[in-house]
């Protein structure tokens, strides 16, 4: 293979990571706008930026091709993704009485991980996920999924629940998995 496809090869999975950021404003902006047309649009928008984190991930490990780029932005990526929708969500209503609540919750978590993983970077150290943390991911993703279809499709009265076990499953885990880093990671604070 020639030094040119080595690179392009291996720039795909950032490329990938840089249009889920892109994605990020314009999903913000279709779940915002809240007509019909936009809410089916922003549902495709938002699977295909999930997938597209799996995705990215699977090519730079495949083509052993981590890059700090990668390691840096993909994270901030999954961050922006799942918080931009919620804070939309929430604008909408659409997270009931204590939405603020937990997409707090959810916020908060990320800020104490993510300056957990940058003192422990600044100690010569990495954190790496945990199957917690990649649940935790998981059912964030599934709690946007069945807000954003319940409010985009016909699919019953049965939306209602998922929505609320998705939401009470992805706060426990924000949760338990926030700890566990921590609780992982104590020695950064001897």
């Amino acid at each position: 293979m020639t030094a040119n496809g080595a690179r392009l090869r291996s720039s795909i999975p950032n490329q990938i990571t840089v249009a889920r950021l892109a994605s990020v404003p314009l999903l913000m902006f279709l779940i915002l706008w809240d007509s019909s047309v936009t809410r089916v649009i922003g549902v495709a928008i938002f699977f295909l930026a999930a997938v597209s984190d799996a995705v990215d991930g699977y090519l730079a490990r495949s083509f052993k091709q981590t890059s700090v780029f990668g390691k840096f932005a993909d994270p901030i990526a999954d961050k922006l993704l799942i918080v931009g929708t919620l804070v939309c969500l929430l604008q909408l209503g659409e997270l009931g009485k204590l939405g603020a609540v937990w997409v707090m919750i959810i916020i908060a978590r990320e800020f104490l991980v993510t300056g957990l993983r940058i003192l422990a970077i600044s100690e010569g150290q990495v954190i790496p996920a945990s199957i917690l943390g990649k649940l935790k991911t998981v059912s964030h993703i599934v709690l946007v999924m069945a807000i954003l279809v319940g409010r985009s499709f016909s699919v019953g009265s049965w939306i209602e629940v998922a929505k609320t076990a998705s939401l009470s499953l992805a706060v426990a885990l924000t949760v338990v998995s926030g700890v566990e880093y921590f609780i992982r990671s104590r020695k950064l604070f001897a």
